[in-house]
Formats: structure tokens, C-alpha cells, sequence
């Protein structure tokens, strides 16, 4: 999975990323201090891999991770260029979804770059750039598909997409706004739109509001509205005390998480946002040689989350033998686990489960 942390200059994107990676990127008080995108890797907490390695004390333990990107700060013009515009376009177009970080505070040390707070504003900059740049392909397209329809009226039903979301697009929304049918769902992956990808809107507030309670920052609750509005997700978090949790060892963020009053930090509810946000799961395989977590989307069968392991186990699939984590963790080892029937054997049909514990049977 690889997130784009993106945002207008100075709303504390670069801070959240150096504070989730602890990559080291550069952050500082001018625009396009972000110039080339940063790339760190980050492992995806699961306390079920922890388990299983006690268990099985394997040689090797391998976690799900996700890669996350921050992407030069965007200014208004950027679909035709202005600032890092291009740049910015073409580093988004290559992320599974956006992490956009919105400026929830007030701080006179720190320079907006339109001068004042004010979110709305903010999120609507973005979205147009954006949107802009998928008008011009969404207009290519129609004009592709009206010289195609002279020869196959069968193409009608797309035209008729396009031209709805063109429309959308033109009303200044998102395309994620619109439903669409599983058939132009497909249509709508091939065309690939910027802002039809997954949004989750990072709140970016104090410090003091993060750790007395955000329910009385109003900015927030504007973010909240906008993302209700085009089916986004909105997670409230301070960039400063993800930067301070990332500096302390694993006890001391226990005791700071605490006494914040936080059971996990930013990045742990991060990570199971994206998770929620772009429909994935994760099954695991446990053995002697390794323990590992594979990532896949909700509603995949059995054999298709074998070939995420080998094109082999995909193609040559038998059958899927399955315990819940739950029920192993209950038993204590697969072999109680097989004695009380638990360990079930499924086949091509079966639609995997998060947590699900696999042995994949495969014969090419």
C-alpha cells in the first residue's frame, strides 16, 4: 500500500511524516521545502505477528508494511504548472490514496501561505488542482469514445459515465463523490482520476486541543463536513506530539500515550484508517521458517490470496487449510486446534477472512 501525504506549504505535512517514518525529511517554515517526495517504509503494528512468532519461534518474521510519501506542497495553479505543479501531479498519480493534512490551528510563528486558517479554503485549493487536471483526461476520453462509438454503439453506457463525471468535475467535485455501478467501477479504474482516489483528511491541530479534547475546535469540524460530503475519512491528530512520540522508546510512549489519554498513536490509527479506508485485510501464513502477514483486499477468494504468496499457488490450487486466530490462540498450537475440528479446509470459493491462518495446497 503506498500513501501520499499531501497539503498545502506549511500545514505540518512534512512534521506528521518525519514523525510516522522517522525518516528524517527535511521541515521547515517556506514553501516547497519539499521539493523531490520523500519515501519511507513503515511496518504495520499487528499483535497477532507477535503472537504467532512466540508460537512458532520461526527464522524469519515478515510484517505487512506501508509505503508512505510526502509529496511537494501544492499551491493554487498547480494543473497548469505553477509551483511544483507537474511534479506534484505525477508523484500523486502513483498512490493507492491520499493522505491530505489540513491546518487545524492557530500559530502566528508559523506562515500560511494564503495568510490565514481557514480549512475550507484550504481543502478546496487542493481538490481543484486536482480536479482540473482529471477534466482535461475525462475531455480526452469522451472525444476517444465518440469517434469509437461511430463503429460500436455498445459504448453509449460509457459515454454516458463520462459525461456525468465530467459534469461533477465542472461542479468543483471530486469523482469519489459520485456512486458508481460495479461495471463503471472498472471503467473508472482504467481511467485512473486523481481525485477519484481514496481520501483520508489528517486534521492537523495543537498540540493543546489534541491532548484536552478537539470538540471545541471548529476547524475540525469543517473538515469533517467536506469529507462527509465526497465519502472521505477525517482523523484529528497534532504532527508536534506524533514528532515528540516518535523520539521515546517503546515504554516511554506507553506512558506518554497515557497520559494523554490515547491508547495507540497516530500512525497505529493511521494505518487501520487506510486500512478501512481502501477495503484491505490481512491473512497470515506461521510456520517454523517464517511468519508473515499478507495484505489483501476485503472480498477475495481463496486462490487469488494464495497467488499474492506464488502465481503457482494461484494456478494450481487445491485447497485452502484455515484456522482462526482466535480459535489457535484458544488451543495453543495447530495440533489442538486440528483435534477440535477447527482447522478447516476450504476450497476456490472460500472468501478469505482478516486473521485468517493459512496452508495453501497447490499441485502445478
Amino acid at each position: 500500500m503506498k500513501l501520499g501525504i499531501v497539503g498545502l506549504p506549511n500545514v505540518g505535512k512534512s512534521t506528521l511524516f518525519n514523525a510516522i517514518t522517522q525518516a528524517g525529511a527535511e521541515s521547515a517554515n517556506y514553501p516547497f521545502c519539499t521539493i523531490e517526495p520523500n519515501v519511507g517504509i513503515v511496518d504495520v503494528p499487528d499483535e497477532r505477528i507477535d503472537a504467532l512468532a512466540k508460537m512458532y519461534n520461526p527464522k524469519k518474521v515478515t510484517r505487512a508494511y506501508i509505503e508512505f510519501v510526502d509529496i511537494a506542497g501544492l499551491v493554487k495553479g498547480a494543473s497548469k504548472g505553477e509551483g511544483l505543479g507537474n511534479k506534484f501531479l505525477s508523484h500523486i498519480r502513483e498512490v493507492d490514496a491520499i493522505v491530505h493534512v489540513v491546518r487545524c490551528f492557530e500559530d502566528t510563528n508559523i506562515t500560511h501561505v494564503d495568510g490565514s486558517v481557514d480549512p475550507a479554503r484550504d481543502i478546496e485549493t487542493i481538490n481543484l488542482e486536482l480536479i482540473f487536471s482529471d477534466v482535461e483526461i475525462v475531455e480526452r476520453r469522451i472525444d476517444r469514445t465518440k469517434k469509437a462509438m461511430k463503429g460500436d454503439k455498445s459504448l453509449a453506457s460509457e459515454l454516458a459515465l463520462l459525461e456525468r463525471v465530467l459534469a461533477a468535475l465542472e461542479d468543483g467535485k471530486p469523482a469519489r463523490s459520485l456512486d458508481y455501478t460495479p461495471e463503471e467501477e472498472a471503467i473508472m479504474r482504467e481511467i485512473a482520476l486523481i481525485s477519484l482516489k481514496p481520501v483520508l483528511y489528517a486534521a492537523n491541530v495543537s498540540e493543546d486541543d489534541f491532548s484536552k479534547g478537539i470538540e471545541n475546535n471548529q476547524y475540525v469540524k469543517v473538515v469533517e463536513e467536506i469529507a462527509k460530503s465526497e465519502n472521505s475519512i477525517v482523523m484529528p491528530v497534532s504532527a508536534r506530539i506524533e514528532e515528540e512520540i516518535s523520539q521515546l522508546d517503546a515504554d516511554e510512549k506507553q506512558m506518554f500515550l497515557s497520559e494523554l489519554g490515547m491508547s495507540e498513536s497516530g500512525l497505529d490509527r493511521l494505518i487501520k484508517a487506510s486500512y478501512t479506508l481502501l477495503g484491505l485485510i490481512s491473512y497470515l501464513t506461521a510456520g517454523e521458517p517464517e511468519v508473515r502477514a499478507w495484505t489483501i483486499t476485503n472480498g477475495t477468494k481463496a486462490p487469488q490470496a494464495a497467488g499474492k504468496i506464488h502465481s503457482d499457488f494461484e494456478r494450481g490450487f487445491i485447497r485452502a487449510e484455515v484456522v482462526a486466530y482466535k480459535d489457535l490462540m484458544e488451543c495453543g498450537s495447530m495440533v489442538a486446534a486440528k483435534e477440535k475440528g477447527l482447522v478447516r479446509s476450504e476450497g476456490k470459493e472460500y472468501i478469505m477472512k482478516d486473521g485468517d491462518i493459512v496452508l495453501f495446497r497447490f499441485n502445478v
